[in-house]
């Protein structure tokens, strides 16, 4: 009986650390819909970069405050600490309509950034509650949170919508006053259904609970996240105006789109978790990593046309020409036909299709020798990057981060028991640099080559390298515990 009741502790604490999280990661994106929609519709006139930096604030402080947060989480516990999050989180948002200048908008957004923590006293206090047969399991289902992006994206710019028909100039203040709303009411469920609950030998001091981060595997963890993690928080981005630039598609049917991205990738961790349980974190992120180096190098394919030398026409004889025309050449007696160009007007095809036509490059009257080019090939391969198709992949790759997210976090209480604050809080944060430095990345990357797909080449090329490291990794080690072994039979 009370293996049942803790239990049922267990996922009552689940449900609201879940329940937290998606509120709090639909706060944690509401500026990108937001600044967006003033800036659309003209309430605020800020610079490009002023607009980078109001989206990218919000991710930075939630990544940077990872760290510490997740800390507080292993000394304190996670009821005080999620509860206090959710209360202060809110005042900025309360305040936000008051924001009338660049300035405080950005200050205002520093604040309520401090949401995207969240994952960290999550971890630490979910982890805490299971044992470790469900703990994979339990951390996949508080992943799920994610979702709170996709639900951002999906309702804000509606809400936003229909609360500015009566009032265009000023009906956007209502939407942060509701996530502000959630943020208190959740804050305060929190702090009353809860328990508190530490982790063990939590009398360390800072620089000791700080000692975990000297290991390569944390680093090695935060690698994968960074892959896993950020770089979904920052395609969450950069695929709307992706769609919008490559396949022209409406801001609607865009954001659509990227809703297809985003929510089956946080649907899905806590089916990711159960796979770490039945058959071991190690084993999955072989498969999303070998995925997401295949998915990556698909979508790496640009949407291109390559123009290049196709069969000519050689005389077989040496003479004169006698007669040129469009779609004839007569050397002597001998007449020879060039292929005529013909427009491809194929769209959203599947595989690349082919175009071939010959140009004359003789004249009338004109002396040449046998094998001499008479009319030269040129041939045009369009590849159409099929908009479906590349949906498909894109929704494919997501799925497998999500998959991914929550085998890395299996990991953690494995390797970390008694750390999963500290270590879940660093790796949280290296992940979230990823979503604040992966769209920068994707920029320069454009701007470079002019091409989309370079976004796409960054992955694959990452994603090699996660991979290569974690086979090395594991190989090595393998390899030592086989030699210990050996050791210990010997003697």
């Amino acid at each position: 009986m009370k293996n049942t009741n803790s239990l049922s502790q267990s996922h009552k604490i689940l449900f609201l650390n879940t329940l937290a999280f998606t509120v709090c990661f639909a706060c944690w994106t509401l500026n990108g819909v937001l600044v967006t929609f003033l800036v659309d519709n003209g309430i605020f006139h800020w610079s490009v970069v002023q607009v980078g930096w109001l989206l990218g604030i919000p991710i930075l402080t939630g990544s940077i405050m990872r760290l510490p947060i997740g800390i507080l989480t292993d000394k304190f516990g996670g009821k005080y600490v999620f509860s206090l999050l959710l209360l202060l989180s809110s005042i900025p948002l309360f305040l936000l309509p008051y924001a009338d200048s660049f300035l405080m908008f950005a200050v205002l957004s520093f604040f309520f950034g401090m949401v995207g923590t969240s994952f960290a006293v999550g971890i630490g206090y979910t982890s805490i509650w299971y044992p470790k047969e469900w703990q994979g399991r339990a951390l996949g289902i508080f992943g799920m949170g994610n979702a709170g992006a996709a639900i951002t994206t999906f309702i804000a710019p509606s809400l936003l919508n229909h609360f500015s028909v009566d009032d265009p100039q000023n009906g956007w203040k209502i939407l942060p006053v509701i996530y502000a709303v959630s943020l208190v009411v959740i804050g305060i469920a929190f702090l009353i259904f809860t328990q508190n609950k530490k982790a063990e030998n939590n009398t360390k001091t800072i620089s000791q609970m700080l000692t975990p981060l000297k290991s390569a595997r944390v680093w090695r963890f935060g690698a994968y996240y960074f892959l896993v993690f950020g770089c979904f928080v920052a395609y969450s981005q950069w695929l709307l105006p992706n769609f919008m630039n490559v396949y022209q598609t409406s801001l609607v049917m865009g954001g659509l789109f990227a809703t297809l991205f985003s929510l089956p990738s946080g649907v899905i961790r806590a089916f990711g978790g159960y796979l770490s349980d039945k058959f071991g974190a190690r084993k999955v992120m072989y498969w999303v990593l070998g995925s997401s180096v295949i998915l990556s190098a698909l979508l790496s394919i640009p949407k291109m046309e390559i123009t290049t030398t196709g069969p000519g026409v050689l005389a077989t004889k040496k003479g004169t020409i006698t007669t040129v025309t469009n779609n004839n050449i007569k050397l002597g007696e001998t007449d020879f036909a060039v292929a005529q160009k013909t427009e491809n007007n194929a769209q959203n095809t599947i595989f690349p299709t082919k175009t071939s036509w010959q140009q004359i490059v003789v004249q009338q009257n004109q002396n040449v020798k046998k094998k001499e080019l008479l009319a030269k090939g040129i041939t045009v391969i369009k590849f159409d990057a099929n908009m479906w198709v590349f949906l498909i992949l894109v929704i494919l790759i997501g799925i497998s981060w999500g998959i991914g997210k929550a085998a890395v976090y299996k990991h953690i209480p494995e390797y970390f028991p008694n750390e999963v604050g500290v270590v879940g809080g660093m790796v949280g944060m290296i992940g979230g640099l990823g979503g604040f430095f992966g769209p920068i990345i994707f920029g320069y990357l454009l701007t470079a080559t002019g091409i989309w797909s370079s976004s796409w080449i960054f992955i694959l090329l990452f994603s090699v390298l996660c991979l290569v490291w974690m086979h090395y990794t594991i190989t090595r080690m393998s390899t030592e515990k086989q030699s210990l072994t050996m050791q210990l039979q010997t003697n």
